[in-house]
């Protein structure tokens, strides 16, 4: 999916809603435990109800990995069931990979094209080489990791070196990259008051902002500060939507979460 088609469902959905399916088995409504893959059956319904809302998703890797086999292969099931029923709708694998190039090179190839994912978030850490086998294909997007929703970012990402704070440095310098235009941005909603800075980096990227909902971001302050010309926004909640219920109502109950802030993301547009 190019920036542009993404943009274009943006509008015709009146919303740049992203729901990250962190799906902890503990906290799924008790009765999918009978299905044959729970993890699976709960995405399904949760798509399903939402995916009229939403123009993205968002697994994170860690949810699945924790479950071995079985979890990876609910997660197999969950992007083909996106891609061959709603191909409309943008895919992140929320995977925060990053390591020497011959590394990187086969965890593109594992995101684009075995799972075939639109996109992966990367940390920067390691460098350009180690986010460059990313950015070589066509139509897949890399989102880096620039300033996190987690309290420990201030540990590192807002201090300053030589006068520039790190997370600064690492937006100035993935611009030069190659292909450095397939690059988006994580920024958390914690961290709203920056985003204005970011901006005058990078104004015309995608920000993929967590941190709206159980986190305590402001979905207004987000807008206000990060949109561009291109809306250039996808914010994500998780917990919020997801668990809105553990009754057999749930899927019911995240879309009508969904839906609240998908009518104020269109008041924002």
């Amino acid at each position: 999916m190019t920036t542009s088609q993404l943009t274009e469902q943006i509008h015709l959905k009146k919303s740049f809603l992203c729901i990250g399916l962190d799906v902890d088995i503990d906290k799924i409504p008790k009765h999918l435990l009978k299905e044959e893959d729970p993890i699976f059956a709960f995405n399904k319904a949760i798509i399903d109800a939402t995916h009229q809302l939403v123009v993205a998703y968002k697994p994170n890797l860690a949810f699945y990995e924790a479950q071995g086999i079985k979890g990876f292969q609910a997660l197999k099931k969950t992007i083909d069931y996106l891609n061959e029923n709603h191909p409309e709708i943008f895919t992140i694998a929320d995977a925060k990979r990053g390591d020497i190039g011959n590394t990187s090179g086969m965890y593109a190839k594992a995101f684009f094209e075995d799972l075939n994912f639109d996109s992966v978030t990367v940390a920067p850490y390691m460098g350009k080489d180690s986010v460059e086998p990313f950015l070589a294909y066509e139509n897949k997007h890399t989102i880096l990791l620039a300033l996190t929703s987690n309290e420990g970012a201030f540990d590192f990402q807002t201090q300053s070196f030589d006068g520039e704070e790190l997370y600064k440095k690492v937006i100035k310098t993935s611009k030069d990259w190659n292909n450095g235009q397939n690059l988006m941005y994580v920024v958390g909603a914690t961290k709203a008051e920056h985003l204005r800075e970011i901006r005058h980096l990078i104004p015309e990227s995608f920000l993929l902002v967590p941190g709206v909902g159980a986190q305590g971001g402001s979905l207004e302050e987000v807008c206000k500060f990060g949109m561009n010309r291109k809306v250039g926004l996808l914010v994500n909640a998780s917990r919020a939507v997801i668990y809105a219920s553990e009754d057999e109502n749930f899927a019911e109950a995240a879309a009508t979460e969904a839906k609240k802030l998908q009518q104020e993301m269109a008041s924002y547009l």
